[in-house]
């Protein structure tokens, strides 16, 4: 039975995605010239701290890499992933984006659209959050509390699987997800119930190009900045590592190849994916302008580290 308090794309959308996928890998979006150079690059302040970042392990699928990026044809497919991390400072251990939950396809991903199933279903031996922490010799109860860097189902239907577990989110992402009928799909309003949340503003200086930050730790180790598009306020975690500076930018792209050859996503399954695609569009541009001064580490990239 179709619930009807989740979102679902209208079929002119569906219809516009699909059509938009061939006339986009030929047609690729052009890149706002006069947006690139009205951003400042406010810098990056000297961290009083470094912090270590864990991939947690996943299984790659592949995917056509036209269905990533526009305009972008080779390598003909690539590796995609539903990447974890840990982040351990001197104060706390924490989760990024807990990844999925055991039988995550049954628990969450049926309850997504059809057509978004059939582009993000991922693998049925892909390896659930309990499990990737295990592989990694992080016990459950090392971990602090988790972070998401947005509320969609492959970034947070692990907490399924971790009752109690704290989460810090970002206040106007937990009021999209709460202060509509229509909820995000794939099972992230029950992984969030009854649990211990922390509310957190993005109201802090300017960083890099980025507006909006927040120091999480009040060393400048790890700063939270604002990258919205993917949802209405996704949010990026800027690391300062031994080995300098990480932003794990969640889905604000999807590939580093985004990034370095300035393309948005494409159409399909972008448009059924992305809640606001000019926001997402101005974020790329924000993206590509640090992108020498930065490691940039999209959730999906299989070239994260």
């Amino acid at each position: 039975m179709t619930d009807p308090d989740v979102a679902r794309p209208s079929l002119l959308t569906c219809c516009q995605a699909l059509a938009g996928l061939p006339l986009g890998a030929v047609h690729p979006r052009r890149p706002d010239r006069r947006f690139l150079a009205s951003l400042t690059d406010h810098g990056l302040p000297t961290a009083g701290a470094t912090v270590e970042v864990i991939t947690l392990p996943q299984r790659e699928r592949m995917v056509p890499t036209p269905a990533i990026a526009e305009g972008v044809w080779r390598p003909g497919r690539t590796a995609n992933l539903i990447n974890a991390f840990v982040v351990r400072h001197p104060k706390a251990t924490f989760l990024v984006d807990p990844g999925v939950c055991a039988d995550v396809i049954a628990r969450a991903v049926s309850e997504l659209p059809w057509l978004l199933r059939v582009a993000v279903t991922p693998r049925h031996d892909v390896i659930d959050i309990r499990q990737a922490l295990a592989l990694a010799g992080i016990a459950d109860a090392d971990i602090d509390f988790a972070l998401p860097t947005h509320l969609h189902w492959d970034h947070v239907a692990g907490l399924l699987d971790l009752p109690g577990l704290p989460v810090h989110l970002h206040r106007p992402e937990h009021a999209w997800m709460t202060g509509r009928r229509l909820a995000p799909h794939g099972g992230v309003r029950p992984a969030l119930r009854d649990r211990p949340v922390t509310l957190y503003d993005l109201d802090g200086p300017p960083i890099l190009t980025f507006p909006h930050s927040l120091d999480l730790f009040g060393d400048r180790s790890v700063i939270l900045v604002g990258l919205p598009g993917h949802t209405p306020a996704s949010i990026g975690i800027l690391a300062q590592t031994d080995s300098g500076p990480i932003l794990l930018a969640g889905d604000a792209v999807w590939s580093r190849i985004q990034v370095d050859r300035f393309r948005q996503k494409a159409t399909y399954p972008g448009m059924l994916a992305d809640a606001e695609r000019d926001a997402a569009w101005e974020t790329l541009h924000r993206l590509h302008a640090v992108r020498h001064q930065i490691t940039i580490v999209p959730s999906h990239d299989h070239g994260g580290r």
